[in-house]
């Protein structure tokens, strides 16, 4: 992993690198009360994970983060797992729109048509009017719903662009739900930045060439595992997961989960628990949580005979918008998780109404039948860009929850 100088002197105020680990500054951790050294351990692990660059499944980046991770786990004192999976990977080719003698680079969505290198000429309109290529917008991961789900179910143009609205500025794409089971025309993702003039072609029912090719690519991914074994091999083991691929940096997205992922099996480590307790870090969130479904079958019966799962979800931690939401399968669960985030000082800012459809990986335990609690934070920097260390990051908000989660895993592992 290649970190530059200047990132290195301005997050870290060091004046060399001294290896592919590096570590925040003892004069900074010195300004964080309680437990300095947690949080530097924890700011140190997303440091590293936005350092490694894109993060998407089966690419250059996502190898270097889990080899890294990989590491971190055998540093812990436990054996990294390595479960490989192959993939047809998505690369992009030239993807944009041309209208009014302006060009506009975008992102398709990855589960659905693609063009060929001539693209799709045509008149722009309002997503739904009878022009060739449909205009709309949407928030992050809302692509195969609503007005535009169904649109590309029904097929209604033979392209569509979507400017993207997040919380802040930016191109804010969409996860692949449907990676494996692709439906629709191309749908080509452009930032916000873009929407105002898109909207005025529309209006004016402008020509416009759109372009959604790519290549495909047979690639490789893995998902990082590892066990803390329990003292009573007859009881049924507690599962800790949490994604660790995405859409660009995802340094407050991604990077809050990783570290308390690490922290927890630190604490377990220790702690000498009942029932073994498995880890999954996993790729493929954004192509329809691909790592997780395979973990699953490759072990039969693992959803409903869990003990539970917990699922350390977007955002924790993030500091452009904080706020959090717990999504639990059954009352038992959630006390559990409320339980210790009040001990740590954290409150509940919103609970999912029993029985709902959770968001993220708790999804598919929740289809599954199996029991769960799950934090997902809120972020305006939510796929977006701009999310990168430090600015993203609140690390003491991040050392909280992992002191709560870590409280939450060991009273489930217990008899």
């Amino acid at each position: 992993m290649r970190i530059s100088r200047r990132k290195c002197l301005s997050f870290l105020g060091q004046t060399a690198v001294a290896g592919p680990m590096l570590s925040i500054p003892l004069h900074a951790a010195a300004q964080l009360p309680e437990r300095p050294d947690v949080q530097r351990r924890i700011g140190n692990v997303i440091f590293n994970y936005d350092e490694q660059g894109f993060h998407r499944t089966g690419t250059g980046g996502d190898q270097i983060s889990g080899d890294w991770l990989s590491d971190q786990v055998q540093g812990i004192g436990l054996e990294p797992m390595r479960e490989g999976f192959s993939l047809s990977r998505v690369d992009t080719i030239d993807p944009s729109i041309t209208v009014n003698s302006r060009r506009i680079e975008g992102l398709p969505l990855f589960d659905c048509g693609f063009t060929t290198v001539t693209g799709i000429r045509g008149r722009l309109g309002i997503l739904n009017s009878d022009a060739p290529i449909g205009l709309t917008e949407i928030a992050p991961n809302t692509a195969g719903a609503g007005e535009l789900g169904e649109a590309r179910r029904q097929n209604r143009h033979q392209a569509i662009v979507v400017v993207t609205r997040g919380a802040r500025p930016g191109l804010c794409p969409s996860n692949a739900d449907s990676f494996l089971r692709p439906f629709g025309p191309p749908v080509l993702q452009v930032t916000s930045e873009q929407g105002a003039f898109l909207v005025d072609c529309a209006q004016r029912g402008l020509e416009a060439v759109l372009k959604a090719q790519v290549a495909r690519v047979q690639a490789h991914a893995f998902n990082v595992a590892a066990t803390v074994s329990g003292t009573d091999k007859s009881l049924a083991p507690l599962v800790v997961m949490t994604p660790r691929s995405g859409w660009w940096q995802c340094a407050s997205e991604r990077g809050g989960g990783l570290a308390c992922w690490l922290e927890i099996m630190r604490a377990m480590r220790d702690s000498k628990p009942a029932r073994d307790i498995l880890f999954v870090a996993s790729t493929g969130h954004e192509l329809g949580h691909r790592g997780l479904e395979l973990f699953i079958e490759r072990r039969p019966g693992i959803v409903t005979g869990a003990k539970a799962w917990i699922q350390l979800g977007a955002n924790i931690g993030a500091a452009q918008g904080p706020g959090n939401r717990v999504q639990a399968s059954d009352d038992e669960m959630e006390a559990t998780m409320s339980e210790a985030m009040t001990s740590v000082g954290l409150r509940i800012d919103r609970r999912i109404p029993r029985g709902a459809v959770p968001r993220g990986e708790a999804t598919n335990v929740h289809r599954g039948g199996g029991r769960y609690v799950s934090i997902i934070g809120n972020n305006d920097l939510f796929h977006n860009t701009k999310d990168r260390w430090p600015e993203a990051v609140d690390v003491k908000t991040i050392e909280r929850f992992a002191s709560a989660f870590a409280m939450g895993t060991k009273s489930l592992a217990s008899p």
